[in-house]
């Protein structure tokens, strides 16, 4: 989705965005068997010459688990195969096998040799990160190409660029991006930088005799026991507000303290359906249950 200040902007942007993230696709997709990324986790431990778009994806993943700790960690691709969320290169497991993560620094990245080199057996995946990357890099050049403000939208995943509409750019916020105008969640008005959602409710599916979703704690290999279904936060760009979102449905209830110590509005909705506003995150206008006592650790 593409949103402009300027009607005729509206083309000129959507093509720029949609060469971004093609660019972005054909580098980084875990979902493409001929995409670069495909080819680098199949190099088998060789160090690779790398396209700078690759080396700069992967940097940002790298970047992201360093922030939090190994909590938000590119090196999740096997433990992601294992519970049956299939790549393009491979097909599904027919049962679930326990995954160690082996952690970012298994990733040797020489960014003046333009090469990269990952530990044998590595598979990184960049799901929790790229996709929030290339909404920024998309509305910063649709703003540069068209000079109107803009509002790009890649899964859920928003970034704006230049100047907004009066008022703020009107966004919905609920459990699921797809979800029309009526599901249950949160208008509010976003001014400036990005703001993502991380949810266990969207990817989501039967393994075995359990539920399983996609969003791995390292810590385990297997989906986080997440204390918040969804989290959305608003940052001044979308890749360390994604980073952030993913971050805290890892942590649960250590979330809470970790993002007020970042000032970074955030709205929680907990596994009873109740709703947690923190750090200036407006509280008008919430179609949920607003939580009488904020989670603490």
């Amino acid at each position: 989705m593409v949103a402009v200040t300027d009607a005729a902007a509206l083309e000129p942007a959507l093509s720029v965005v949609q060469t971004v993230v093609e660019e972005v696709d054909r580098a980084c997709s875990s979902f493409r068997a001929d995409s670069e990324l495909a080819a680098l986790n199949r190099s088998a431990g060789q160090a690779v010459p790398v396209s700078p778009i690759l080396m700069e994806y992967l940097a940002a993943g790298i970047r992201a688990a360093e922030m939090t700790d190994g909590d938000v960690d590119p090196t999740v691709g096997e433990a992601l195969m294992a519970l049956g969320f299939g790549f393009g290169e491979s097909a599904p497991p027919k049962r679930f096998e326990l995954v160690t993560v082996p952690g970012y620094r298994t990733i040797v990245a020489d960014s003046a040799a333009g090469t990269v080199r990952l530990g044998r057996g590595v598979r990184v995946d960049l799901g929790a990160t790229a996709k929030a990357l290339a909404a920024d890099r998309a509305a910063a050049a649709a703003h540069q190409a068209t000079g109107a403000g803009v509002l790009v939208s890649l899964g859920g995943d928003l970034s704006s660029a230049g100047a907004g509409p009066d008022g703020g750019w009107r966004v919905r916020v609920t459990d699921d991006h797809r979800s029309d105008t009526g599901a249950a969640g949160q208008w509010i008005s976003l001014s400036s930088g990005g703001l993502a959602t991380s949810s266990t409710t969207v990817r989501h599916h039967r393994h075995g005799d359990e539920t399983v979703h996609h969003v791995i704690d390292p810590a385990t290999g297997r989906p986080a026991r997440a204390q918040f279904r969804t989290v959305s936060v608003a940052a001044a760009s979308c890749l360390d507000a994604n980073i952030a979102s993913t971050a805290a449905v890892v942590r649960g209830e250590r979330a809470v303290r970790w993002l007020e110590a970042l000032r970074l509005p955030s709205r929680l909705v907990d596994l009873e359906g109740r709703v947690h506003h923190l750090a200036d995150w407006p509280r008008e206008g919430d179609d949920l249950p607003i939580a009488a006592q904020v989670v603490t650790a």
